[in-house]
């Protein structure tokens, strides 16, 4: 069965059930595969995507904080074809917007968390992953970090 993508423009809920690595996907019990808007992590084998900007942090240092954020560590479950696993998660459901079609079959988007925290700017805090402006919404403000 075809995994769902969001039309950019629409609110959905979101409760993350699986992580591959620090942008994504983050699969949820609705059907959706997200990739979070508007921030580029390093892949899982510590590559970087022609294109795109490379953080500092290692792909499973920015996969292990987007766990931590989506309430940690559940197990993980491997994929025929996959080289990694991807982590089970157990996070309250968010609130989503989506920015449209991603590449993979997933949906862009904006998530807040339960706790009010958007996600992309929870990671960016992280300090795992960086701003990629291409694809930051123009309405999105993170706070500011604290010196």
């Amino acid at each position: 069965m075809p995994v769902p993508v969001i039309a950019a423009g629409l609110l959905f809920a979101c409760t993350p059930t699986l992580v591959y690595d620090g942008d994504g996907p983050v699969t949820c019990a609705e059907g959706p595969r997200l990739r979070l808007v508007g921030i580029a992590a390093r892949e899982r084998d510590d590559s970087c995507r022609p294109g795109q900007p490379c953080p500092a942090a290692s792909g499973m240092a920015a996969t292990r904080a987007l766990v931590d954020l989506l309430g940690g560590s559940r197990g993980t479950v491997r994929y025929y074809g996959s080289p990694f696993a991807h982590v089970r998660v157990a996070a309250p459901t968010m609130r989503c917007l989506s920015t449209g079609a991603a590449s993979g079959n997933r949906t862009g988007a904006s998530c807040t968390m339960a706790d009010g925290r958007n996600l992309s700017c929870a990671m960016l805090a992280t300090g795992t992953v960086l701003r990629w402006d291409r694809f930051w919404p123009a309405n999105l403000r993170c706070p500011r970090r604290k010196p």
